[in-house]
């Protein structure tokens, strides 16, 4: 695959983030979690659905890594490492961390997500596989600068709101509670802005269309799941 085709393609993918950001906006929320609705099909269990799904995006991003022809070299193994450390926590660490076992998950949105991780691993492991030369220069780039420490910084306010949203059930419990501390006093979903965080810090860190067209979906995607728990929120506690 040439240059101009992969451009098209990951354009192509970022466009279509657009409209599911309108989409899930206006339209549709996801019915996964608090909002899952048992008419939407099939239903599977929540904890192997995450780890199947989430699972996709590392295989598929490393299989074009290491198949690429460029050379690989400090930068190359950076990034390919953190992609995969992400990835690793949300498919095991994360899935088993959750204290509901039972909950289930539709089918149809684990195929989505399944497709959403198949996309985005393609197209960032191809990237870095196939066309991403970094040389000795780019430690000082103030996109790479500026990338790591959104990176780190998101990394960090996902996880740790991450924590706080496990631990509030206690072993066997099953509803839900309003997290408080941290974060969580200023906004609803202080989990899903460290993400989007997280993943515009490595797109400005490795500074390429794949990686971009990957923060706008993280962004599609979490900004109006956020909007619909923040209103969840207001719905089924009065002193929220």
């Amino acid at each position: 695959m040439n240059r101009e085709l992969f451009f098209e393609i990951a354009l192509g993918w970022a466009v279509l983030a657009v409209f599911v950001f309108f989409l899930l906006t206006f339209f549709i929320v996801a019915p996964f979690g608090r909002h899952t609705r048992k008419d939407f099909g099939p239903m599977m269990n929540n904890t192997l659905a995450w780890v199947l799904m989430e699972m996709v995006s590392p295989t598929v991003f490393l299989y074009f890594f290491f198949t690429g022809p460029v050379e690989k070299n400090f930068f190359s193994w950076f990034f390919a490492s953190l992609w995969t450390m992400h990835y690793i926590n949300r498919s095991f660490i994360y899935a088993f961390r959750q204290k509901n076992k039972k909950r289930r998950m539709p089918v149809a949105i684990f195929l989505a997500a399944v497709v959403f991780n198949l996309m985005n691993g393609f197209l960032n492991g191809y990237y870095l596989g196939y066309f991403g030369v970094y040389g000795n220069e780019w430690i000082y780039a103030p996109q790479f600068i500026f990338g790591v420490i959104l990176f780190a910084g998101g990394m960090y306010i996902n996880d740790r709101s991450d924590g706080i949203l496990l631990s509030l059930r206690k072993p066997g419990e099953t509803g839900y509670k309003i997290p408080r501390g941290f974060l969580f006093e200023k906004i609803s979903c202080p989990n899903h802005f460290g993400e989007i965080i997280e993943w515009t810090g490595f797109a400005l860190m490795t500074w390429n269309i794949a990686s971009f067209s990957f923060a706008l979906w993280t962004f599609a995607n979490l900004v109006p799941r956020s909007v619909a728990h923040h209103k969840w929120y207001r719905e089924h506690f009065s002193d929220y």
